[in-house]
């Protein structure tokens, strides 16, 4: 960006923060009714952000702290000089040059750097241990914020369906207005993916999907994938895309960079398409279902203004099932694309296989068939490209383990929230077990579903399994904040029932009786 705009300087994270809450507030807030719920709504997705702030610094402090310190020993050196990572070479001085005769070469004598004072090593190792300190500490306080805050919201959806006076707020600028917001963010936001340059931990699944393929050791791969968990497991291979640079990786070689290129720019594409298709899924809803396209543009732009999105644009298992979340609910009057969108989403990243209760409960009535159909189209193609590429039949049966999450909670091993407590496993099985009962109720309750039944309970089921998500839970927000803001802004909808709104499929229609054709000529 620095080359296309003329002294652009990138908006620190904290910064876009304050910026954009400010920008929430003005555009969404209804100062004429001050005491509504959609003004706790919008604070109640502000107040996300210092969350993931603190999770942010905190992940960038402890892997600061755990480099060397090299640029220390440069530091004339530009960040962007692949050589500046590299080691100073060992000084040189002439030895006994007054006593040369002419044209005699003077004598090079290496000089071998003095070994470190052991009571300076101490003290940056010191240093870097305390720095490492305050960001784990950091990074906490940032879980126990979302999660928290995570709390709130999971209440706040699962009373959404009693709430029956939906009085229309429209957003407090105009269709054009919020459309050339929405995409100028989208170009600022996808040139940060593009321009984004991966770290060595970035491209971890890369150098994993080259061992198994080297060495099909499919048991060693599977434990460097475990980081990952539940999901599709080709999907953990591609890299992860960081729009906001932690630590430069250390420079890898010409035949490292010419493997990796590849696989670097179609994540990117990939990237991209998702968010577009996120978006383009919100903005349809809106215009298609609420009959209101200010609705559905107003909900977008909200979503580009979040700061988490700033931060995860990149990250393909973020955006990706989300994107599919929205267009299954942009479908759903069609009961085999709807099967087929959550079918996708639930081969991606196995959590909405907890949906399942909700959405076959809605299709009871008219559809179940042509759904369940659809989810299981999609499940048996995933799996049969998983036999395709798989070297052998371990590596296959484990990737299929892992796309199902057909292995037992684990007890160790956490990223997030549950790495910062002892006996977490004695909290986090409960949490479990009221998490599956809660999403088989929802076959239940409420009786008769309509689409916002549906809205607000696929963003709180997607939402209340962060809570016990083994890596890094409450910071996937992409899985459930779009159907979360289409919550907010949606109109009452209880007349979008499944007999109603739903076609007779193929199997259902019976031909007329000749009498009846008859008459009906």
């Amino acid at each position: 960006m620095r080359e296309i705009l003329f002294q652009y300087e990138s908006i620190n994270p904290s910064t876009w923060a304050y910026v954009a809450s400010l920008l929430a507030i003005g555009l969404y807030f209804k100062f004429n009714r001050v005491w509504s719920v959609r003004n706790l709504d919008i604070f109640l997705i502000i107040l996300m952000a210092p969350g993931m702030l603190m999770v942010h610094f905190g992940q960038q402090q402890i892997l600061e702290s755990s480099q060397p310190a090299i640029a220390a020993a440069n530091p004339d050196a530009s960040p962007d000089d692949p050589n500046s990572q590299l080691p100073l070479p060992p000084t040189a001085e002439l030895s006994n040059s007054f006593d040369l005769e002419p044209g005699e070469e003077p004598e090079l004598a290496e000089v071998v750097p003095l070994p470190e004072n052991p009571s300076e090593a101490d003290e940056k190792e010191a240093a870097r241990t305390a720095a490492r300190d305050i960001g784990r500490q950091l990074e906490k306080y940032g879980y126990i914020w979302l999660f928290c805050l995570s709390g709130l919201l999971v209440v706040r959806l699962f009373i959404d369906p009693t709430m029956v006076r939906r009085p229309m707020l429209e957003p407090n600028l105009t269709v054009g207005g919020m459309t050339f917001m929405s995409i100028a963010l989208f170009i600022f936001l996808m040139a940060n993916i593009i321009v984004g340059r991966p770290s060595e931990a970035d491209v971890r699944g890369i150098r994993a999907a080259e061992m198994m393929l080297a060495s099909g050791d499919s048991e060693e791969v599977e434990k460097s994938l475990r980081h990952f968990g539940p999901g599709y497991r080709l999907l953990s291979f591609l890299p992860r895309i960081p729009t906001s640079q932690f630590a430069q990786s250390e420079p890898t070689t010409n035949e490292e960079a010419r493997s990796q290129r590849i696989i670097v720019i179609l994540t990117k594409l990939v990237a991209i398409l998702s968010n577009l298709a996120m978006l383009v899924g919100v903005v349809l809803i809106g215009y298609r279902h609420f009959e209101n396209l200010s609705m559905g543009i107003g909900a977008a732009l909200l979503y580009l203004l979040i700061p988490y999105t700033a931060l995860y644009t990149g990250r393909v298992d973020h955006v990706l099932p989300g994107a599919l979340l929205v267009w299954a609910i942009l479908c759903y009057r069609r009961p085999t694309w709807a099967g087929i969108f959550l079918g996708l989403a639930i081969g991606t990243v196995y959590y909405p296989l907890f949906l399942l209760p909700l959405w076959i409960s809605f299709y009871w009535q008219r559809g179940v068939v042509r759904f369940a159909i659809g989810v299981t189209a999609m499940l048996l193609l995933l799996t049969l490209t998983l036999a395709l590429v798989a070297p052998n039949l371990t590596t296959f049966l484990n990737q299929f383990s892992a796309m199902f999450g057909l292995w037992s909670p684990r007890s160790e091993g956490f990223t997030g929230f549950w790495n910062y407590f002892i006996y977490s496993n004695d909290f986090r099985i409960p949490i479990l077990a009221a998490f599956v009962i809660c999403a088989c109720g929802l076959a239940f309750w409420p009786a008769q579903k309509n689409l916002g039944t549906m809205l607000s309970c696929s963003a709180a089921i997607m939402l209340a399994a962060q809570f016990w998500h083994a890596n890094d839970g409450a910071t996937y927000l992409a899985w459930y904040m779009p159907l979360l803001l289409l919550t907010v802004f949606r109109p009452n909808l209880e007349d979008r029932v499944a007999l109603h709104v739903i076609g007779e499929g193929w199997l259902q229609r019976r031909p007329a009786p000749a009498k009846e054709a008859k008459k009906a000529a």
